[in-house]
C-alpha cells in the first residue's frame, strides 16, 4: 500500500503541497498538461479525504474557486463534460473519499482542460465533519456505493492522548509518596530517639537510686550514729577498732580515742573517751579509765574497755606528745579549725604572742599541734581538751598518705616501739584506710558522754556504743565504788571541777555537795561508819589534803565520805 508521504510512487511526478497537523509533508502528483481528455487525473492521497471541502490547486481552468461549505450556502456547482466518469478518490486506508480534492491552503481550484473532479472533503482531526447537504440540492455524480467498503468519519477521529501529562501525573505521585515516606521515616526517628532517650534517663535513674542505697545515702533508711542508708544491722557490721592513748611527757596526764573503721558502711570514726569512764579493775574493783592506763598498762585497758563498751579491740597505740609532734611535721603540718588561743609553753614572759591562734583554717606545726591537742583553760572540763585532741587526729588522717606502703614508711620513719600485737604493716594499712576515709568526707569525730560517776546512760548506750562501736554497754556498778561528796568552800568555784576530775581518775565516784555560802581556812573528810575511815584516808591522799583533815563526822545523804575544800585546797597542775 502507497503511502502519501513518500515521494515517487505512481507514474507521475509529486510536489510538496503543505504540512498536515502534525508537521509531515503532504504531496501531490503534478497533473500532466498533455492528458487526453479519457485520462482521469490521479487525485492526490490523502487520509482525511473523506471530508467535501478544499480544492484542487493545480486545476488551470477559468473557473473561480468556489467559497468554503458551511452548509449554509449552495453547493458548488458541477460541470459535466459528458466524455467520461468522474474517478472517485481513495483515502489512505483505501476507502472512497468525496469527489473534492483538499488543498492544505483551504483553496479550490478548477482546470478548464480536465473534467470535473467530484470534490472531495479533507478531514481535520479534532475538527467538526462536512455538513451534511440538503435533500433537493443539485450534486454530480457520484460513485457507486462499495458496500463492502462503507466507513464513517468517526471512526478515524482518533484523540491521542498526552503522554507528558500521563508522565507528570506519575512523577507527582512519586514525589508525593516519596516525601510522604520521609516524614514518616523521620517520625519514627524521631519516636525512636524519643524512646531510646526515655530508655537512658529510666537506666540513670535506676543506677543512680542504686548507687546511693549502696554508699547508704537515701534518707530515712539511716540509724542515728552509723552511715545512713545501710541495710545491714548495727551489731552485724564489720568494724577495726585501735585504741590511742595520748600521753603528755610535758605536764603528766593522758587522753584516750577509739580509731574505728567500720568496713561495712565505709565510716570511719573518733571516740573520744573521757578519763571519768568508769572500769572494772583486775581485781573486781571499780577504777577510772586515766587511772587505768597508768596502773593496768595497755593491755589490761584494753581489756577493760572491751568489757564496758562490748568491742574488740584489736590493738593499742601509745602516742607520746614527742611522737605526736614528728607525726605531724612527717605528713606536712595540719589544717584544723582551733577555738581557743594556745599560749607557747616555753615563753618566759607572761603576755606574749599566742602560739596557735583561734580561727578558722589555721595551720600547725608539730609543735603547735601539740600544744593545741594537751591545752586545757582555767576552769575547762577535761573533755573540752579531749575534742581538741580529737581535731589534731582527724588533721593527721587528712593529711596522712591513703597508700598503705606510704603510710606504713611514715609510721617507720616514726621509729617507736608498738605495743604488741600492733605492728608497723598493721598500724599503716590501718591508718592509710582512715586517711582514705577522711580524705572523701566520711569521717567523723563523737565523744562518748559518761555521767558524773564515770557510768553509761542508755542513751549513750543507743547513740555511740550501739551505732558506732557495734557493742553493749556494762558499766560496772556504781555501789561498787566508794561515793564521795564533795563541797567547794575555798572560794573559787574552778576547783570543784579540779577535785572532780582527781577523784574519778581515782576510781571514786564522785557526787556534786554545791558550794559553801562562805569560806574555811581547812579542809575536811568526813565519814560516818568506821568502816569507811579507810576509804576516808584514801580520799584525803587523792585530793593532796593532809591526813590531819579525816575525821568522823556527818555525811551527805547517799555518800560515803564528804570532803569540804578549804582555802588550804592545792589542785593538782592539769
Amino acid at each position: 500500500m502507497n503511502d502519501r508521504y513518500d515521494a515517487g510512487y505512481g507514474d507521475g511526478p509529486y510536489e510538496l503541497v503543505g504540512y498536515d497537523e502534525y508537521g509531515r509533508p503532504v504531496y501531490q502528483q503534478v497533473p500532466a498538461q498533455q492528458i487526453p481528455q479519457q485520462q482521469v487525473p490521479q487525485q492526490p492521497y490523502d487520509p482525511y479525504a473523506q471530508q467535501g471541502y478544499g480544492y484542487d490547486p493545480y486545476a488551470t481552468g477559468q473557473q473561480q474557486a468556489q467559497p468554503y461549505d458551511t452548509g449554509s450556502q449552495s453547493p458548488a456547482p458541477s460541470y459535466d463534460t459528458g466524455h467520461q466518469a468522474p474517478a472517485p478518490s481513495y483515502d489512505s486506508y483505501g476507502g472512497r473519499g468525496a469527489p473534492n480534492a483538499y488543498d492544505p491552503y483551504g483553496q479550490t481550484a478548477t482546470s478548464g482542460q480536465q473534467p470535473r473532479v467530484a470534490e472531495q472533503t479533507a478531514y481535520i482531526p479534532q475538527q467538526a465533519g462536512p455538513v451534511p447537504q440538503q435533500a433537493g440540492q443539485a450534486e454530480g455524480p457520484e460513485p457507486a456505493a462499495d458496500p463492502e467498503r462503507e466507513y464513517h468519519t468517526e471512526q478515524f477521529a482518533f484523540v491521542e492522548e498526552p503522554t507528558d501529562d500521563s508522565e507528570d501525573v506519575i512523577d507527582w505521585l512519586n514525589f508525593t509518596e516519596n516525601r510522604t515516606e520521609r516524614r514518616e521515616e523521620a517520625r519514627r526517628r524521631a519516636r525512636s530517639r524519643a524512646i531510646a532517650l526515655l530508655v537512658v534517663l529510666a537506666l540513670v535513674a535506676v543506677g543512680g537510686v542504686g548507687y546511693l542505697w549502696y554508699a547508704g545515702k537515701l534518707p530515712g533508711l539511716s540509724s542515728s550514729g552509723s552511715k545512713s542508708g545501710t541495710a545491714t544491722p548495727a551489731a552485724a557490721q564489720k568494724r577495726d577498732v585501735i585504741v590511742v592513748h595520748l600521753h603528755n611527757t610535758g605536764k603528766g596526764g593522758t587522753s584516750t580515742a577509739l580509731l574505728v573503721d567500720n568496713t561495712t558502711t565505709k565510716q570511719g570514726t573518733t571516740v573520744l573517751l573521757p578519763n571519768s569512764l568508769a572500769l572494772t579493775g583486775d581485781d573486781g574493783t571499780t577504777t577510772t579509765l586515766a587511772k587505768s592506763v597508768d596502773d593496768d598498762g595497755a593491755s589490761g585497758t584494753r581489756d577493760q574497755l572491751d568489757t564496758v563498751l562490748g568491742t574488740n579491740i584489736q590493738g593499742t597505740w601509745r602516742l607520746d606528745t614527742p611522737y605526736l609532734q614528728n607525726l605531724v611535721d612527717l605528713v606536712g603540718n595540719i589544717d584544723i579549725d582551733t577555738n581557743a588561743d594556745v599560749p607557747d609553753p616555753d615563753a618566759k614572759k607572761k603576755g606574749t604572742s599566742p602560739l596557735v591562734h583561734q580561727g578558722k583554717d589555721q595551720t600547725l606545726s608539730g609543735k603547735m599541734a601539740v600544744a593545741y591537742a594537751t591545752y586545757r583553760a582555767s576552769g575547762e572540763a577535761q573533755n573540752a581538751q579531749l575534742e581538741r585532741f580529737g581535731q589534731v587526729m582527724q588533721g593527721v588522717l587528712r593529711k596522712m598518705s591513703s597508700d598503705p606502703t606510704g603510710a606504713t614508711t611514715t609510721v617507720q620513719t616514726l621509729a617507736q616501739i608498738l605495743d604488741p600485737p600492733l605492728t608497723d604493716k598493721d598500724l599503716g594499712a590501718f591508718l592509710a584506710r582512715l586517711a582514705d576515709l577522711a580524705k572523701g568526707g566520711d569521717y567523723k569525730t563523737a565523744l562518748l558522754p559518761v555521767q558524773t560517776d564515770g557510768t553509761l546512760s542508755a542513751r549513750t548506750s543507743d547513740s555511740v556504743v550501739k551505732d558506732i562501736l557495734g557493742g553493749t554497754a556494762k558499766s560496772p556498778d556504781a555501789g561498787s565504788a566508794v561515793r564521795v561528796s564533795v563541797q567547794n568552800a575555798t572560794g573559787v568555784k574552778d576547783d570543784t571541777e579540779k577535785a572532780r576530775v582527781v577523784l574519778l581518775n581515782g576510781g571514786f565516784t564522785f557526787l556534786e555537795g554545791g558550794t559553801a555560802s562562805g569560806t574555811q581556812a581547812t579542809s575536811k573528810v568526813l565519814y560516818a561508819d568506821a568502816a569507811d575511815k579507810a576509804n576516808a584516808t584514801e580520799v584525803a591522799k587523792t585530793l593532796g589534803l593532809p591526813a590531819g583533815s579525816v575525821t568522823k563526822g556527818t555525811v551527805s545523804s547517799g555518800a560515803d565520805v564528804s570532803v569540804v575544800l578549804g582555802s588550804d585546797y592545792k589542785p593538782a597542775s592539769s
